[in-house]
């Protein structure tokens, strides 16, 4: 589903180029094993992670915007969070569809999809960082921040980052078309304007590096580090306790879920680029299931996003709970949804007033 990298027909069951491969790669002959791993594992994870991700952003998203005229600060960036996701999810369908019988869906959509599928995987990374900067200011620049953290100051800030997001991704529409392969199945993949749509695909691979790991990697290390020292070295209490968690499962789920696809990735990425040679087609086929699974392994982290910034507080919780109850599912949800605790935090608002020690 990846549109940043070739798993199609004419490679996994084929593994005949219609061009010669690029440098320090060779061609395979067919490998049908690999076919089979590439058939049944990728539509079965994404159905997965499609049908968990849009359940849990969903109910997310329509939790804030039954809110949406007194949200607070990071609940504006949870709605742009769930929105991403949202989008990112849906693009999933149509790989599924395309991995078991080709693409069908026109040339059109293969353009426009590829675009939702980069700048939604992008935007969300950026908003997590911005998650995690919007934490810092409130808790450990509780009062110099009072003047930057404000609703207009958030939205404007969403609306420059969608923007960014969508011009750093436009250039999909440009090189992403729909070819027949050498089984006579349609692909949608990086095809047109020769060279340029693979130069456009190495730029691609850099900039997701960049922009979905390294930064908000980087901003949410040394935002949530700071925000574990600040509340250390304050008054202890539950929350504060609860909140030094969280801060760190954060941190440590985004970097488990998105460290093993990043360093896969690159791997394959010197690989085409010829800097690093491959041995034999046993470690081409091993290079491009590690690429299958640690993206599904990434992609799990849409589905962490809603109880990790969300559900996990007390607020949401009460929120989730009465609108399931409002559907119908109040009575067998509940147990549920309480057995983790309301004791658990939320560390968003935290600090932002000297009056108050919630981080809920």
């Amino acid at each position: 589903m990846d549109w940043s990298y070739d798993f199609d027909d004419d490679y996994i069951t084929e593994n005949i180029s219609v061009s010669a491969p690029p440098q320090g790669q060779f061609i395979c002959d067919k490998e049908v094993s690999l076919a089979l791993f590439y058939m049944v594992f990728q539509p079965l994870v994404y159905s997965m992670v499609f049908l968990l991700g849009v359940t849990g952003n969903s109910l997310l998203l329509t939790i804030l915007l039954q809110h949406r005229a007194h949200l607070r600060i990071t609940e504006i960036y949870l709605l742009h969070l769930a929105l991403a996701d949202l989008l990112l999810l849906l693009t999933f369908p149509f790989a599924v569809v395309e991995v078991l019988t080709g693409w069908l869906f026109g040339d059109f959509l293969c353009k426009l999809l590829g675009l939702l599928n980069r700048m939604n995987m992008i935007c969300g990374s950026l908003l997590l960082a911005c998650i995690g900067f919007d934490r810092y200011l409130a808790i450990v620049h509780a009062v110099s921040s009072l003047q930057s953290r404000r609703p207009w100051i958030v939205h404007l800030t969403c609306a420059l980052l969608w923007i960014f997001c969508l011009t750093v991704t436009m250039p999909n529409m440009v090189f992403l078309s729909v070819v027949h392969n050498e089984s006579a199945r349609q692909v949608c993949y990086f095809n047109n304007h020769g060279i340029h749509a693979y130069n456009w695909l190495i730029a691609s691979r850099l900039l997701t590096h960049l922009l979905c790991f390294v930064l908000p990697l980087v901003v949410m290390v040394y935002c949530y580090a700071a925000v574990v020292f600040t509340l250390y070295h304050s008054q202890q209490s539950l929350e504060k306790q609860g909140a030094i968690r969280l801060a760190m499962v954060i941190t440590l789920v985004f970097c488990l879920c998105w460290l093993p696809y990043n360093i896969t990735l690159f791997v394959d990425t010197l690989v085409r680029l010829g800097i690093v040679s491959e041995k034999s087609c046993q470690a081409r086929y091993a290079l491009d299931q590690g690429l299958m699974v640690t993206e599904s392994i990434g992609f799990f982290h849409c589905c962490l996003n809603p109880i990790l910034y969300a559900f996990i507080g007390v607020r949401f919780r009460k929120d989730l709970l009465r609108l399931l109850a409002k559907w119908g599912c109040g009575t067998f949800c509940a147990p549920v949804l309480r057995a983790g605790g309301l004791n658990m935090v939320y560390v968003s608002e935290a600090a932002t007033t000297t009056t108050s020690s919630q981080y809920i």
